[in-house]
């Protein structure tokens, strides 16, 4: 069950990696913080699961790494929660008007299909484990889903109707939803076994 908790961590870093690289580009060709808060996001799944892979190496007792795992994924939550809230709150003051970002429904409307599977994946392992870092690094997935949904309306309303201002309305949710992961993380809520 190690060398599938391993193998889905680095799934995950695959698809985190071409995700961020995508999201952040095509969030400063459009001047989007929602994309580009995405796209960080991506880049802080990436180190949550570089963690899961730090958990599970073969070097001692990997219980003993559990506790500090697990919190070090909370923090990357608290850190993307800051980034966006704070990029966000610029173009909503400025009044900032990014462009259209096809690119960026397209990115959105993929992980909003392919998060759910790799986070139940991940779920069903943390389980079978009891590991609340894999269960974390999993719930990240599922966070992406619910991000990609924020930011498929957020896009798709600049888009359709020119509302500028859904796109850091978007990058808005994103933080909050961030930062109550962040907090489950760290006391161990939504189900996971904290040590």
């Amino acid at each position: 069950m190690v060398r599938r908790a391993r193998f889905l961590a680095r799934l995950g870093l695959a698809w985190h990696g071409i995700e961020a690289t995508i999201a952040i580009a095509a969030g400063v060709v459009a001047g989007s913080i929602a994309l580009v808060g995405f796209g960080a996001d991506s880049l802080v799944e990436m180190v949550a699961g570089f963690i899961v892979l730090w958990r599970f190496r073969g070097i001692g007792d990997s219980a003993d790494r559990e506790h500090p795992a697990h919190r070090m994924i909370a923090v990357t939550f608290w850190a993307i929660a800051a980034y966006v809230a704070v990029e966000a709150a610029r173009p909503l003051l400025g009044g900032h008007h990014p462009e259209v970002s096809y690119v960026g429904i397209g990115l959105s409307a993929v992980t909003l299909g392919t998060m759910p599977p790799l986070a139940a994946a991940k779920a069903r392992v943390a389980e079978q484990l009891h590991s609340s870092a894999v269960r974390s690094e999993g719930r990240q997935n599922l966070v992406c889903a619910y991000l990609s949904a924020a930011l498929l309306i957020g896009l798709g309303a600049n888009a359709l109707f020119g509302w500028w201002w859904a796109d850091p309305a978007a990058a808005l949710v994103i933080a909050a939803v961030a930062a109550n992961e962040g907090r489950e993380a760290w006391t161990g809520e939504g189900g996971a076994d904290c040590c």
